[in-house]
């Protein structure tokens, strides 16, 4: 809010304001925010999920996200003669309602989870949604703005996109460990753990699942508190992955109201 009053009155703008007098423009920006907070969160937490709840190397982990990264590549052409066919508009309903079934999807696995049967369908739909939003929304940002603003409108967008991921992270960050410390105290109330143990799990918890125990529990006792952590990590992870599915259609919501059905 600070920078946007300061550029509203200084007389060499760093960003001139007029550009979101442009309907498209506002609407592909807001478009961008959500899709973009959404990723952010969740390649924040699914590499933990991985790693530390289902048990995947890092490099299984890397290896995870190649149909997302694949489904982008290879489809990105074939994205952007969706416009041309159809208009930018229903690809960016599409796109992201797609998206929003590939989080439903994320929200599902439980621990332990087959890789095929469990996140790899969701990371093709993920991937699928991506896929069918990023070209056409490029294609807004850049046709609602004249030639002459067209890189600052690309610059704007972009910074959107990351600003997007930081403030998901920030925010959503914080509701994933309330989720997790919440469901793990529940878990945790009739197990009779020594009073010093809870202080210690419940002072560690923003480790979220990979919380360390301290030394000298029985096998028993760290099984049982191991168990638990996972579960609470899945709980707190899908909720946020139903709150990015919420994004996502908020996305395509923006994309019914705002974005023209044509470009020009």
């Amino acid at each position: 809010m600070g920078f946007a009053f300061i550029e509203a009155r200084v007389s060499s703008p760093m960003i001139r304001l007029t550009l979101f007098e442009s309907r498209s423009f506002s609407g592909a920006n807001l478009l961008t925010l959500f899709p973009y907070a959404a990723l952010g969160i969740f390649f924040f937490l699914f590499p933990m999920n991985l790693i530390q709840v289902q048990g995947y190397s890092t490099t299984a982990t890397g290896e995870a996200a190649l149909p997302l990264i694949l489904l982008m590549f290879f489809l990105s052409q074939w994205s952007g003669g969706l416009v041309t066919r159809y208009g930018p508009k229903a690809p960016l309903i599409i796109g992201p309602v797609i998206a929003a079934i590939g989080f439903v999807l994320f929200a599902i696995p439980d621990v332990e989870a087959s890789y095929w049967k469990t996140f790899f369908p969701a990371f093709v739909v993920l991937g699928l949604g991506m896929a069918i939003s990023v070209a056409p929304l490029t294609t807004v940002v850049m046709s609602s703005v004249g030639q002459d603003r067209a890189g600052t409108a690309s610059g704007v967008n972009n910074a959107v996109a990351r600003v997007a991921g930081v403030l998901a992270i920030a925010i959503f960050g914080i509701v994933m460990v309330r989720l997790f410390s919440s469901t793990l105290n529940r878990n945790l109330a009739s197990a009779s753990l020594p009073p010093g143990i809870l202080q210690y799990i419940r002072s560690n918890e923003i480790k979220l699942a990979g919380l360390d125990l301290p030394s000298g529990l029985d096998a028993n006792t760290t099984a049982l508190i191991r168990v638990s952590i996972s579960h609470a990590f899945v709980f707190g992870f899908r909720t946020v992955m139903l709150i990015c599915a919420g994004l996502s259609l908020a996305s395509a919501a923006v994309a019914s109201l705002m974005i023209p059905a044509r470009v020009e």
